[in-house]
């Protein structure tokens, strides 16, 4: 770690989200996945406003839902603020096709059938190339776009990384990028290429980083 790292380490620190702190990391996460190629070729139907709108409902049905099943949210702060967050699901609720009807009931309304189906089918594609039923999927990771440019992503993967690397039952997390910036990110962090993934219309790589319990 440089002199650098370790001072924006001092300066960040990277905490379970409580329910309260839900609003702003929807905030923060509709902000850098607004012009993600997966979102927009699942829920753009030639309408922005209407796009807009099914992207604020997704990322906030799926975030409750993450809160409500104990899965990993964690955020990083400065301070009292939250400048970052990062989301872990693992199979230990279902996920893919198995979802739960409550959840596909509150995303179909929000983002309706086409795009539940979307959101389904690539969770179920990333769950058939991992290596075992005991994975996670790092669902969301995100930097506030006025915190951009100060290391604050690698910060948040390390702090992902941690968390997993304390789950004796867990073999490892996926992530699956689409943009090769964040993907030579994950890479330095310990990711391995899995799979070439073609999800939808949108090319991308599954990557895996393998904890240490299993190492």
């Amino acid at each position: 770690m440089t002199n650098e790292d370790s001072a924006v380490s001092q300066a960040y620190r990277a905490v379970y989200l409580t329910a309260e702190d839900l609003r702003v990391a929807a905030s923060i996460l509709y902000n850098a996945y607004h012009d993600d190629p997966f979102f927009i070729d699942s829920l753009y139907a030639g309408d922005m406003s209407m796009y807009e709108q099914k992207l604020r409902g997704a990322i906030r049905e799926e975030l409750n839902e993450l809160w409500q099943q104990e899965q990993a949210l964690i955020g990083l702060f400065d301070a009292d603020r939250m400048v970052g967050v990062a989301c872990i699901v693992t199979q230990q609720v279902p996920l893919g096709e198995s979802r739960y009807w409550h959840w596909r009931l509150k995303m179909l309304i929000s983002t309706g059938w086409q795009s539940t189906q979307a959101l389904i089918k690539k969770e179920s594609s990333l769950l058939e190339h991992l290596p075992s039923p005991h994975c996670g999927i790092l669902q969301f990771i995100a930097v506030s776009p006025t915190e951009q440019g100060k290391g604050l992503g690698a910060q948040l993967v390390q702090a992902a990384l941690s968390w997993c690397d304390e789950q004796p039952e867990l073999d490892g997390i996926g992530v699956f990028a689409s943009d090769q910036n964040h993907a030579l990110l994950f890479s330095q962090h310990g990711f391995t290429l899995l799979e070439q993934l073609s999800i939808g219309k949108v090319e991308g790589e599954l990557l895996f980083y393998r904890g240490h319990e299993n190492e």
